[in-house]
């Protein structure tokens, strides 16, 4: 198929005007974001009313901010990983990797003669590394390797980090603005904008939501899979330079756990773990609501097994809700039949590679 040639995928088709109309809005993105929204202002109410100006302080939004900033860029990439149809349990794995990797006495002693911007390009080079074998074989070791390579190039030990001017530019504010927050935030826009506005999200939605027809449409689907990979490598990468900006240290221990976060705060903002659907905005959401949910648990001194329940019992309503949504989408597809407008009676066109 010629180069900017277009065809057409099998995804869910727009819904119709009228009262159908309002409820499929509602049912959208626009509608899950907005129940977010009032999940995450109800949490905050409750924060206030039971911890009081400790968590209605300046302070305590910031730590709070600080604190989703680096799961918060882990997580941007699962949403892209999630809605292509896969999964990837070694975001934490390799945010532990790149961490030790940046701070090794060798790639100090280089960026020492040169510049701390040579940590950065090491964290970020060894997470994208990592995700193109990830993607290239999509096995799961990686979990296990990554954390295994991290024990053995840092012996095992804490590795502290020696640059000042890392840890000055990295531990500052803009305008009172966290650096980390920043990161966060721009990471953030820049998934938005690579899952909404581009190509690629577009080839991203079409397959996680169908891969054979994704195929038959003339995407190359194994392609696009390691590049998801890969993108989710870059995240850890930026991800371990934050962590390592907050800990001022590189460690194998680091990123434990994260990909279970990774994918509460995917699965809580509406992508499916089925593939196919999900916002960045709505992962931003759930990386918020984990944090601040964290945040008054700790406030109001409740232990940690208490908040690891609570954290479930809303992972299994999300995921319930997940399912209901879906088969109501599945049978309001078969009753309307394709979406009109679209070409032959199919979905919007999507460009072939």
């Amino acid at each position: 198929m010629s180069e900017g040639a277009t065809t057409t995928v099998d995804t869910a088709p727009a819904s119709s005007s009228g009262t159908n109309g309002k409820v499929g809005l509602l049912a959208g993105p626009l509608g899950r974001n907005l129940g977010l929204i009032i999940a995450l202002v109800i949490l905050c109410i409750v924060g206030v009313a039971t911890a009081g100006d400790r968590f209605a302080s300046v302070e305590n939004v910031l730590t709070i901010l600080r604190l989703a900033s680096v799961i918060g860029v882990v997580s941007v990439g699962m949403t892209f990983v999630i809605i292509g149809g896969g999964i990837d349990l070694s975001v934490g794995a390799l945010v532990a990797l790149s961490s030790v990797w940046a701070t090794t006495l060798a790639t100090q002693q280089i960026a020492e003669n040169f510049h701390w911007i040579v940590m950065v390009v090491t964290a970020v080079l060894v997470g994208a590394c990592a995700g193109l074998v990830n993607g290239v074989v999509i096995a799961y070791g990686m979990l296990a390797a990554a954390r295994g390579l991290a024990e053995i190039i840092s012996n095992r030990r804490t590795q502290i980090v020696q640059s000042q001017d890392f840890l000055d530019f990295f531990s500052g504010d803009v305008f009172g603005i966290p650096t980390l927050v920043i990161i966060f935030a721009l990471v953030a826009i820049a998934g938005w904008v690579l899952l909404n506005r581009t190509t690629f999200g577009r080839r991203t939605f079409a397959v996680g939501g169908n891969a054979e027809a994704a195929r038959l449409a003339g995407i190359r689907v194994q392609r696009h899979t390691v590049k998801l990979y890969v993108l989710s490598g870059i995240t850890c990468g930026i991800a371990a330079v934050m962590l390592m900006a907050r800990t001022t240290t590189g460690s194998s221990t680091h990123g434990t756990l994260y990909e279970l976060d990774a994918i509460a705060a995917v699965v809580i903002g509406g992508t499916l773990l089925i593939g196919g659907r999900g916002t960045i905005v709505g992962t931003v959401l759930g990386v918020l609501i984990f944090t601040t949910l964290g945040n008054v648990f700790t406030l109001n001194n409740l232990s940690s097994s208490a908040q690891a329940v609570a954290r479930g019992v809303i992972i299994v309503l999300a995921v319930l809700l997940q399912n209901r949504l879906a088969s109501r989408e599945t049978r309001t597809r078969v009753t309307r039949g394709p979406a009109a407008g679209s070409p032959a009676g199919g979905s919007p066109a999507v460009p072939a590679p």
